[in-house]
């Protein structure tokens, strides 16, 4: 892959077939397949059992630097081979602990080394999900840089210090632990399409059959959005979508064989278009690490208010196949709150220019920044000031 095409700037399905979706309650799945398997690459679940992981970003566990603090139920191990021979199944390895962990009476603690950390051989560690996580919260993480007198001490000394979002673990997900259960795995699937009350909450893709079938239960311990959850609680069914067969067209085993061809490729054809917040949209990407012929590398889709906003893991080949995809569905207030970051990074951090170009005075603007929880990057006479405008009549 050339270097300028190592950047995914959209998701494709290329080379995965989407089949008819299962129903239960408000969750719909969509299986993926993949008919060319390879086996060149691996992926294999790392259980933690601890309360919290703390993740040093940058800089070493015991010096100042970025950490990441989230409860993180496994890691994903990748193994690949870097002539296109399958890699040797999983099973019998001897790997080293990850990280370190620390009794703290009242709860368990891991402390690990970076997101993405290379180990023996051809073998990386990597943490799902929260590798593009990590990445959408550092976003603009540094602040302004030049200093503005608009801006309080502590943003011009700290950026945009602590960020936290809050989540949902997929066991809370009303439906979804049901459904994975009693739903059928087929021979080739290698991932999912996942939808609560019709909203994309989840796409799933892994290397091989092996890997998604030892991965599958996986999802309940990924972490979903407001979005999803509320709906799982609104809803307890998904609107009704028929398709099926004319009968009159039907005059031998043949025409039945087209007929039902021609249905799986229409709802596959509708249920790509369900998904087309994730599929259609370009992406902001970065890659984190080359592992011979892959690209492990995180994504956002590009926000877009009042419209689904995607973050996003991916492994691709170096001739652009999917070979691993993850994402997280970002809710309205988080796509506002990053909205509002970008755009300011955009307009170097000019509250009037900013202001100015989303069609705001510069006090309507101060006061959508509060609403958004960044008030605090705002000196307090700014903050006064934009308070004692809206209160005039």
């Amino acid at each position: 892959m050339a270097q300028k095409n190592k950047l995914l700037t959209n998701i494709s399905l290329k080379g995965l077939e989407i089949a008819p979706s299962q129903i239960r309650g408000a969750v719909r799945i969509v299986p993926l397949l993949r008919h060319q398997v390879r086996g060149d690459l691996r992926l294999l679940r790392r259980a933690y059992n601890e309360d919290i992981s703390v993740v040093c970003v940058e800089g070493e566990m015991t010096q100042p630097g970025m950490k990441y603090f989230s409860y993180v139920p496994h890691g994903l191990v990748m193994s690949w081979s870097d002539d296109g021979s399958p890699v040797a199944a999983f099973g019998g390895q001897m790997v080293k602990p990850d990280g370190k962990r620390l009794d703290c009476g009242c709860a368990s603690v891991r402390l690990m080394h970076r997101m993405a950390k290379r180990e023996s051989g051809n073998r990386l560690r990597f943490l799902p999900l929260h590798l593009a996580m990590e990445g959408f919260l550092s976003l603009f993480f540094s602040g302004p840089d030049i200093a503005w007198r608009e801006y309080s001490q502590y943003a011009l000394s700290y950026g945009l210090g602590s960020r936290y979002e809050m989540s949902v673990s997929g066991r809370y997900i009303t439906g979804l632990e049901d459904a994975l259960r009693v739903f059928e795995i087929h021979q080739k699937q290698v991932g999912v399409l996942v939808f609560v009350a019709e909203a994309l909450a989840s796409a799933f893709v892994l290397p091989t059959p092996e890997d998604y079938r030892a991965l599958h239960t996986s999802l309940l311990e990924d972490f979903y959005g407001e979005l999803i959850y509320q709906y799982g609680l609104l809803y307890d069914t998904t609107f009704p979508m028929h398709i099926s067969v004319d009968e009159s067209q039907i005059n031998s085993l043949a025409d039945l064989g087209v007929a039902i061809a021609k249905m799986r490729s229409d709802w596959a054809s509708f249920q790509g278009f369900m998904a087309e917040g994730l599929l259609q949209h370009r992406l902001q990407s970065q890659v984190i690490y080359t592992a011979g012929p892959f690209f492990l590398q995180r994504f956002i889709t590009s926000l877009q208010l009042k419209q689904e906003n995607h973050i996003g893991e991916a492994i691709v080949r170096d001739n652009g196949e999917l070979e691993y995809l993850k994402t997280y569905r970002l809710s309205e207030a988080q796509t506002r709150r990053a909205y509002l970051l970008s755009k300011l990074a955009e307009y170097n951090w000019n509250l009037d220019a900013t202001a100015s170009a989303l069609s705001h005075t510069r006090e309507e603007f101060v006061s959508r920044m509060e609403a958004a929880g960044f008030g605090y990057l705002l000196n307090q006479k700014v903050r006064d000031a934009a308070r004692k405008k809206s209160k005039k009549p």
